[in-house]
Formats: structure tokens, sequence, C-alpha cells
């Protein structure tokens, strides 16, 4: 349990900011980049949420994930040390990675073929996870700059992130009506 009588602190007031090993860092590192972006995430499903009360399977998924991403974003402001032992850091799993696919699968299967893309909106709910997929995309992508620049990210946090933006796009599409009311890309319509 986390104890957090403290909101501000002054320690970065310098544009510095520490990551969980204690080393300091700039808030514009590409580490503080990749898990600020989960953290953005994060807050879209919050507000997405606020539309899914409704439908229990989708919003228990919804908080089920709520909750690993604070997992992916200490994960990411951890980085792995050399010498690091299995289980001695809070990491996301495989099977976390294995149960975003299960639940794109059982979303997934109750609903229509899709023959065009889908423009990110409809209903309330679809709109914010459309968003929060386009935010997961840019932590994806922080996080792929951070193994570019030689960085050490765990082979599962990068699988979850990436996962993570497809199921997005199926819960979307699943809080759209099932489908059925999705907003679809016509293309050439406004030439």
């Amino acid at each position: 349990m986390v104890t957090l009588n403290r909101i501000y602190t002054r320690t970065g007031d310098a544009g510095t900011t520490r990551l969980a090993t204690g080393a300091t860092v700039s808030k514009a590192d590409i580490r503080v980049e990749a898990y600020g972006a989960v953290d953005e995430t994060n807050a879209c499903l919050g507000l997405a949420r606020v539309h899914t009360v409704g439908d229990a399977l989708l919003d228990a998924m919804l908080a089920r994930i709520q909750n690993e991403l604070f997992d992916l974003g200490a994960d990411l402001s951890t980085p792995a040390a050399p010498d690091e032992i299995a289980g001695s850091k809070l990491r996301i799993l495989d099977s976390q990675v294995g149960r975003l696919e299960t639940a794109i699968d059982e979303l997934n299967t109750k609903l229509p073929d899709l023959m065009s893309f889908v423009l990110p909106g409809g209903t309330p709910a679809a709109a914010a996870l459309h968003l929060a997929r386009t935010v997961c995309r840019r932590a994806e992508r922080e996080a792929v700059r951070l193994i570019e620049a030689g960085e050490p990210v765990s082979g599962p946090a990068l699988r979850y992130i990436n996962r993570l933006s497809d199921f997005l796009f199926v819960a979307a599409r699943w809080a759209n009506g099932r489908g059925e009311a999705e907003v679809f890309w016509v293309s050439g319509a406004t030439r």
C-alpha cells in the first residue's frame, strides 16, 4: 500500500523528477514521456468509464486495465538493471498480455465483420475509447523510442501496450452498440 500524505514536494520545480530507482532525470526524459503517456491513457479510460457504467462486462475489463496501467507505469519508470532478480520489481507479465488477448477475442467474436475503416466517434463511450487508443499508440511509440535509444524496456511491457491499443479499438466498436452504431469512413466522400 502506498501512503501519499504530501502532494507537493517542490523537487520538480527545477524541471526534474525521480525514476522509481531514485535516479534524477529531466521531466522531458524519454522514459518520463513513455510512462507519462501511459498515465494519460489511464486518464482517458477514467473518462470512458463514466460512460460504460451500464455495461458490466466492458466496465469490469476497463477497471482491471486501469489497475494494470499503474503496473505498466511502474515497469517503465524502473529501468531494469543487468543483475535484476526476476520478480524483484513490479513488471508487466505475459499473463497480463494474454488476458488482454482473451478480452479482445471475447468482445470481437460478438461484433459484426468490419467492412471499412471506422471513424473515431459514435457514442460518448466509443469516442472516449478511441481517444484512449490514440494516446495508447503514443505511449507505444515512446516505449519504442526508449528501446531505440538503448534503454531497457521489458518485452511484456511493450507487448502489453501494443495489445492494449488493439483492445481499445475493439472496445470502442463494442461501445458503439456492439458495432451497429459505428461511424464508417467513406473514401473520397467530400471531394
